[in-house]
């Protein structure tokens, strides 16, 4: 959904878009900071950082939601048609990849028969598909690699926002912002 006057998203998705993006960043920030700890002190670590996969899970299938159910912007006039398709496939891609990452913790964590802790409020029990650590282990290193992706594209993006508002001076970056100027349709 979409309409033509509209240079802003709206209030609920840029909640939804800065909560589950800094959520994301902490949550890298997280599973990067247990790589040199023991054990004992890497499983802590991970069980924040799993509960952390889950509430990032929660957000954006909310967000998914709130985007089927509200209008959006369409993209300024002034991209190319490359940028179009570049813009697109990365929302595309950030879609699967926070759907993904945290469906591939649960299977992997599963695949190890360890339910998760909700920051001690639940806990989220193992999928069933029993116990298997080997395949399990394989797909932690699945997530591990996806994860590096989904920084890279992290930056991709924030240096596309950055470009349109510096550069092309069309001030993309307010498309998601509720202050500042009126990006360009």
């Amino acid at each position: 959904m979409k309409t033509a006057n509209q240079t802003r998203y709206s209030i609920g998705a840029m909640i939804f878009h800065w909560l589950i993006a800094i959520l994301v960043i902490v949550n890298w920030r997280i599973a990067e900071s247990a790589e040199h700890l023991s054990d004992a002190e890497k499983g802590a670590v991970f069980a924040n950082h799993k509960a952390l996969g889950m509430l990032i899970l929660a957000l954006t299938l909310g967000r998914i939601a709130w985007r089927l159910t509200h209008p959006l912007p369409s993209l300024p006039n002034n991209y190319a048609p490359w940028e179009r398709m570049l813009a697109r496939t990365t929302h595309v891609v950030f879609y699967v990849l926070l759907i993904g990452l945290p469906l591939g913790g649960w299977l992997a964590t599963s695949m190890f028969d360890r339910p998760i802790d909700f920051f001690g409020m639940f806990t989220i029990p193992v999928l069933p598909v029993g116990e298997n650590k080997d395949l399990g282990g394989t797909i932690f290193d699945v997530h591990k690699t996806a994860g590096t992706i989904m920084i890279y594209l992290i930056g991709l993006h924030i240096l596309g926002a950055l470009k349109h508002t510096f550069i092309d001076k069309d001030l993309g970056i307010f498309r998601m912002l509720p202050f500042g100027g009126k990006a360009r349709q």
